[in-house]
């Protein structure tokens, strides 16, 4: 069985390297309050409406801010098809919105899921009034979680940059690297209900967890260039096939295989509600943290 214990390093241009010499995550001596204040930020997306349910749900944490653009004014519980009001209004002013959590001295969690542009000033806004920030934005860019990294470092706040909050898709990938040890041959095959972002973000992480086990895949034909067998992730033979097939879920499988036998990995994502339970153990988990964490599995 590998050791799964992946660790970003801003001087590294890949993000999950397995790595021994360092600890990659450092706890505060201090255990966090019980309430931890959450703002949404992108509150009025599918996930963020989401999120302010699952929040409220859950124990030793509560909504205390929700920001965006549109629906500003309106009740965010309403927003997000409560049952009764929350009494706490959309804001276009992240800002506003911490300074009032700031000076109740809480424990106080920013969960970022607006665009990639964004990202850094909202976090360096979030740790300068004392809070934590929950990443999950697609197509943010390497030099961006490098600079994140160093500024959190710097300023001993904690940070969590997940590019997925499932937590069968982290475990798809964590049983993918113990796969890759047994096989030669590895495929993997997603689909998606609009082309946007191909191949995924699920898909270029396993390719990169299996190439940096230092493996060669597929060498009966590594080389061909023949497009009908897919596109090629990474340096080691990793092929990624992408369906897009509206009215399919958001399916990830990978295919393992050697003389006589196929393996297989396969997992699927029906809505949104899926990424509710890895959010909320990001949200007490990221309070302990002086650094920035990339992935999920690090609270697995």
């Amino acid at each position: 069985m590998a050791s799964l214990s992946y660790y970003f390093h801003p001087s590294k241009m890949r993000m999950n390297r397995i790595q021994r010499s360092k600890p990659s995550i450092s706890c505060s001596t201090q255990p966090p309050q019980n309430n931890i204040k959450v703002v949404i930020n992108g509150a009025t997306k599918n996930i963020g409406r989401a999120a302010i349910a699952a929040v409220t749900r859950a124990r030793g944490m509560e909504i205390s801010g929700a920001v965006d653009s549109i629906l500003v004014g309106e009740d965010a519980g309403k927003v997000s098809g409560m049952d009764e009001p929350l009494e706490i209004p959309i804001l276009n002013d992240l800002t506003m919105v911490l300074g009032s959590i700031s000076q109740s001295k809480a424990t106080g969690v920013v969960v970022d899921f607006t665009e990639p542009s964004a990202v850094f000033d909202n976090v360096k806004q979030a740790a300068a009034f004392g809070l934590c920030s929950i990443v999950h934005v697609p197509k943010i860019e390497l030099e961006t979680v490098s600079a994140l990294s160093a500024f959190c470092e710097k300023a001993s706040m904690g940070c969590l940059v997940a590019p997925t909050l499932s937590v069968g898709s982290v475990l798809l990938q964590q049983a993918a690297i113990s796969a890759s040890f047994h096989y030669s041959n590895v495929e993997i095959v997603e689909s998606r209900p609009t082309p946007s972002d191909l191949p995924s973000q699920e898909a270029n992480q396993i390719a990169i967890n299996l190439s940096d086990l230092g493996q060669l895949y597929n060498r009966e034909d590594l080389s061909t260039d023949n497009p009908a067998r897919g596109q090629v992730l990474g340096d080691d033979g990793i092929r990624v096939h992408s369906l897009v097939l509206p009215g399919l879920p958001s399916s990830t499988t990978v295919h393992f295989s050697s003389a006589g036998e196929v393996y297989t990995l396969r997992h699927d994502i029906t809505n949104v509600q899926s990424l509710m339970p890895g959010l909320i153990i990001a949200i007490r988990k990221v309070v302990r943290l002086k650094n920035l964490i990339y992935g999920l599995e690090k609270f697995l």
